[in-house]
């Protein structure tokens, strides 16, 4: 489906690249394996094998583009996928984004439409020796390891309603957008990614307003009533994911998790926007 993206555009290199707003694409990697697609024969640089995605439109955030991509070349459907991060290849002036996912169910991607002769997982150490293409040749070394989801657990922002009133504000962009690596608390790891998208475990306290929309609220949870911080975290551990505790009360968090002071995640809301 074509967009307000669709174009030409030379990067401040003279590089010639597709996407007058950059582009987009998904690696869905289970651990062992990765989705690829095979490019048609009439497409930019036809025949190579590389990632679902294409140029994003102007009203729309990196990750959405690469979602909407996939959907529409690999019927790769957002449900079935969990966002881990992304990594920005920047051009100077024109930037390529990967999106990368792990999968919620079992998926079967297959070609949606014409740009994909092919779609289907490849085991990660058969990939180098396909014929790639080029951007996605030149990623690949930094994209094969992802790291380890995140997981936020809000306990508690223990700074009074005001603190709490711009976390429940925040929350969804935080989804929405992920935090730097270089914002991270110490001990999570980034891997070779420039940002990672959380999922966010919350107090009913700090849940957002219903009015909040989009592929993110997936990844924000209210705890139920009745349940426990302990519980929270021993969930996000159970799946592997790095987890951080954010809680004004200075006992240690569970084993394997990492306590970050509220002073740290108002420090990150307030990066995007004054509280």
């Amino acid at each position: 489906m074509s967009g307000d993206g669709d174009g030409w555009v030379r990067c401040s290199l003279g590089h010639r690249h597709w996407g007058r707003f950059g582009a987009a694409g998904l690696l869905v990697n289970d651990g062992q394996r990765s989705v690829l697609q095979h490019r048609a024969p009439w497409t930019h640089e036809g025949g190579t094998w590389g990632l679902p995605g294409g140029a994003r439109d102007s009203h729309e955030d990196p990750v959405t583009s690469a979602l909407r991509e996939a959907r529409e070349e690999a019927a790769i459907l957002e449900p079935s996928i969990a966002p881990v991060g992304y990594w920005i290849d920047d051009h100077g002036g024109w930037s390529y984004t990967t999106v990368v996912a792990g999968p919620r169910t079992q998926i079967r991607p297959h070609p949606a439409n014409p740009e994909s002769t092919d779609v289907r997982w490849w085991p990660d150490e058969q990939i180098a020796g396909l014929p790639l293409h080029q951007g996605f040749a030149a990623s690949w070394p930094s994209l094969r390891t992802p790291p380890r989801p995140l997981v936020l657990v809000l306990a508690d922002v223990g700074a009074g309603q005001r603190a709490a009133a711009a976390v429940r504000s925040g929350i969804t962009a935080l989804a929405r957008d992920g935090i730097a690596a270089r914002d991270l608390p110490p001990g999570v790891d980034a891997g070779s990614l420039s940002r990672l998208l959380p999922r966010i475990i919350v107090t009913t306290a700090l849940a957002p307003g219903a009015d909040a929309a989009g592929w993110w609220t997936a990844s924000i949870d209210s705890l139920t009533e009745g349940a426990t911080v302990r519980q929270a975290q021993n969930a996000a551990v159970s799946i592997g994911a790095q987890t951080v505790v954010v809680t004004a009360e200075p006992h240690p968090p569970a084993p394997a998790t990492i306590r970050a002071e509220p002073s740290w995640l108002l420090s990150v809301l307030r990066a995007r926007s004054p509280l």
